[in-house]
């Protein structure tokens, strides 16, 4: 009956185009809404989001043509997001741009999607000490919003005050809701980052199965850390809550752990989202009183750790609702919500999301899991292949991702297919690894790779903040929960921290990287 109803509840949601779905939230909402605010701690309102949003899709249509990937190299400000909703307005296509990947990140990146053009801040690349990165970039033409917005003459004023303003729809450019509307990119952990090509039918698809099972409102203010490349931080943090009338607070980078929950408390906010390392710290410098507003707290893009899990319920009395996502499902596949909750699973799949298990040699717990539904992207941008779409094969997308679905369709995520090693001869989840170095030392942070062995075929090896942990505690740790022996790391290195990459993961590359150069 449950799924029904949420099934009902998407399926009625129109679906359109970025731009028109804000403007049907600022004919709903009026233009007088008080919505958005920055670090400036200016609040915007939805006519204040339009007037801007049409200002710099103007502005950004002099430099580019129709349908062009855009490079989008900003920060976590509201200008951003009305960059985001202009360039849309004018059916340009803005590539979210990982500003800390460096160089090579964002030079394959841009080949992979064919982006000639970056739209960046002066003032975000100074303060961002971003100045060698631009530096190290060739053949890409570089354009600044401080030099762009001196070429808004007096007709282009004329323009937004006596039409676009009180026309918007007739002042823009037509698009169809199955065109291409973002790209975003894959990490990169897998080789070269992918562009993955969202349509507005997919994102705004997506934020209607969210709010089809949870009850996001017009009295909700969200907390927005994540950045806007990430796809968590773009659908979920940025658009969602402005298309369906709530507040935002966007703030500029996740990583400032102790000022964050004052924020939380200072402004007022009641939905925040994050990754399992970044509500972690969030954790440790809040007092509880902190956090007395929030209604959901949502962790996703990494495993929750059970210590996080806990220490949110203990000192805040906070349940953390788990969910998974990928970046080519724009991202959310599944949620657990507060009427429909299991513990260890990432919730049920999405309304309208088909599955498709396949077993794995040599894996016996979990199947390999596709999905196939209306927020899977359009295809991938590929650095082999610049420009071009490839789209997946029957629309099914390959998470990667070994799961167990159980009778209720809870989905219980068990690793994935690319962290398994095989040693002497068995498949071993490297998740379970780092399970039990979790369970033996639950208030540090660990994390398992491997190297080549010549008599087993790999080691693996277990990156710890812990200095004490030892082989000893994981074997306990490993009878405790049943895991087999195999899965115990056959060597222990302490690190001060956890690379991470700027999304809030583990930089499993870099680690990688790291157990190669051991001696």
């Amino acid at each position: 009956m449950r799924r029904e109803m949420q099934n009902m509840l998407f399926s009625s949601a129109p679906i359109s185009t970025l731009f028109s779905a804000l403007l049907d939230a600022v004919a709903t909402h009026g233009r007088g809404t008080m919505l958005v605010e920055d670090m400036r701690q200016v609040e915007e309102s939805y006519g204040d989001l339009l007037k801007k949003s049409l200002a710099l899709g103007r502005l950004a249509s002099k430099v580019s043509s129709k349908h062009e990937n855009i490079g989008v190299l900003m920060p976590n400000v509201t200008n951003t997001i009305c960059l985001i909703f202009g360039l849309s307005a004018f059916t340009r296509v803005p590539a979210m741009l990982n500003y800390t990947a460096g160089s090579a990140g964002i030079q394959n990146a841009c080949t992979a999607a064919a982006v000639k053009t970056i739209i960046s801040s002066r003032e975000f690349i100074k303060t961002a000490k971003l100045e060698e990165v631009i530096a190290g970039l060739k053949n890409i033409k570089i354009i600044y919003l401080e030099d762009l917005s001196k070429q808004f003459n007096w007709l282009d004023k004329l323009w937004l005050m006596g039409f676009a303003l009180w026309l918007p729809k007739l002042a823009v450019d037509k698009c169809k809701s199955n065109d291409p509307a973002v790209v975003l990119f894959t990490s990169g952990s897998e080789g070269k980052p992918k562009g993955v090509v969202h349509t507005h039918t997919s994102i705004l698809a997506n934020i209607a199965q969210i709010k089809s099972v949870i009850d996001f409102s017009m009295q909700d203010k969200f907390m927005m850390v994540l950045p806007l490349f990430h796809a968590f931080g773009f659908t979920c943090g940025a658009i969602m809550p402005l298309v369906a009338g709530s507040k935002l607070f966007v703030y500029p980078s996740p990583l400032h752990y102790r000022v964050i929950p004052e924020v939380i408390y200072d402004r007022g906010c009641t939905v925040l989202f994050g990754t399992s390392t970044f509500l972690a710290n969030y954790a440790k410098f809040a007092n509880p009183y902190d956090f007395y507003k929030l209604r959901y707290v949502v962790a996703g893009a990494e495993k929750l750790n059970e210590e996080v899990r806990k220490t949110w319920v203990d000192k805040f009395g906070i349940r953390i609702l788990e969910g998974y996502g990928a970046t080519e499902c724009a991202p959310v596949l599944a949620v657990n919500t507060p009427m429909a909750n299991k513990l260890g699973s990432v919730g049920a799949l999405m309304p309208s999301l088909e599955s498709k298990l396949e077993s794995i040699p040599g894996i016996e717990h979990g199947d390999l899991l596709s999905v196939r539904g209306p927020n899977v992207m359009r295809g991938y941008y590929l650095f082999d292949n610049p420009g071009v779409i490839q789209a997946p094969q029957d629309q099914w997308y390959n998470t990667g991702d070994i799961v167990e679905i159980d009778e209720d369709g809870f989905v219980f995520i068990k690793g994935r297919v690319k962290r398994f090693a095989k040693v002497a001869g068995e498949m071993v989840s490297l998740e379970t690894v780092e399970s039990i170095a979790n369970n033996a030392s639950p208030q540090h942070q660990h994390a398992a790779t491997t190297s080549p062995d010549a008599q087993r075929g790999e080691n693996i090896i277990l990156y710890t903040t812990d200095s004490t942990l030892n082989r000893e505690q994981l074997s306990a740790s490993a009878k405790t929960l049943g895991s087999p022996e195999l899965a115990i790391a056959r060597k222990i290195i302490c690190v001060n921290a956890l690379p991470l990459l700027g999304t809030g993961k583990t930089d499993y590359v870099t680690l990688k990287q790291m157990a190669e150069n051991e001696k």
